[in-house]
């Protein structure tokens, strides 16, 4: 049903050990997998996991691959009807199909936060792993901020038609959910039905980078691309997928979220809210 792909570095180290829980995680639940990239350990990795390895894909000039690219050639490669985009060092807890499921929408998008956990040792996918790892999560983990965005569920026949952003770095996941409401689309946040454990570490690796992975070159290219989309987030759904199935994001932070976007576009709406701020003084 769901094909999940994703972009990983070089297997060396700690970064070999993350990686190879998240590929782990998707074998556990029975997803197809591409392994984009030609790093150290890449191929050999996917081979161990059952995965297929796709070396080719599109770079910066500094050697970035292109996350761009890797959606084109998903949609190409994969024969499921289900697309997965995730960040390399996420292991996802078994809930992600069912809930797939449930959204019975022919066109969407799905997005969900993260649990920032430290992970030590390899994880061990013997029978009740996903248990132990949840009430870890529920113990020690911390839910990140709405603005994490490291995943993407989607139809396989949906083009979003990302321009040549490069991955790990900002913008291109806000174009994406902003691409998404452009075009209509229910963005459906799925963090009530799907667990995500996002396995804490550096941002050593990005390229003459000054501040983590948010400045370099590379990122104020993908802000470039990304101009006007700046801001938006998870709380920018339409939908949310609950016990109860589907439903519209409703509640208070997803309401506040969309009125703060108005006044910073200096919409219609956001104009009346000003207004209406300045009457209340």
């Amino acid at each position: 049903m769901i094909t999940a792909f994703t972009i990983p570095r070089a297997f060396t180290g700690e970064v070999a050990r993350r990686q190879l829980n998240a590929l782990r995680a998707f074998g556990a639940l029975g997803l197809d997998v591409l392994v984009f990239g030609d790093e150290e350990g890449v191929a050999g990795a996917a081979a161990a996991e059952g995965a297929r390895h796709v070396p080719e894909i599109g770079r910066t000039e500094l050697g970035t691959p292109l996350v761009s690219d890797a959606f084109a050639a998903a949609r190409e490669l994969a024969s499921t009807p289900l697309l997965l985009y995730a960040n390399a060092d996420l292991v996802f807890l078994p809930g992600l199909r069912e809930a797939a499921a449930r959204i019975r929408r022919p066109r969407f998008l799905g997005v969900g936060r993260r649990v920032d956990l430290e992970l030590e040792g390899e994880l061990s996918f013997e029978p009740g792993w996903d248990e132990r790892l949840r009430e870890e999560a529920r113990r020690r983990g911390e839910l990140d901020s709405p603005w994490a965005i490291d995943w993407f569920l989607f139809p396989r026949a949906l083009d979003l038609g990302l321009p040549p952003f490069a991955v790990g770095r900002p913008g291109w996941d806000n174009w994406v959910i902003a691409r998404a409401r452009s075009l209509g689309l229910p963005v459906v946040d799925l963090t009530e039905a799907v667990a995500v454990v996002h396995q804490r570490h550096g941002y050593e690796h990005v390229p003459r980078s000054t501040v983590r992975w948010e400045e370099g070159p590379e990122a104020e290219a993908n802000r470039a691309l990304a101009a006007g989309t700046e801001g938006l987030g998870i709380l920018d759904a339409t939908h949310v997928l609950g016990p109860r199935g589907l439903r519209r994001a409703l509640a208070p932070r997803y309401v506040r979220a969309r009125l703060v976007r108005e006044r910073r576009r200096g919409s219609r709406v956001g104009r009346l809210l000003d207004r209406l701020a300045q009457l209340l003084r």
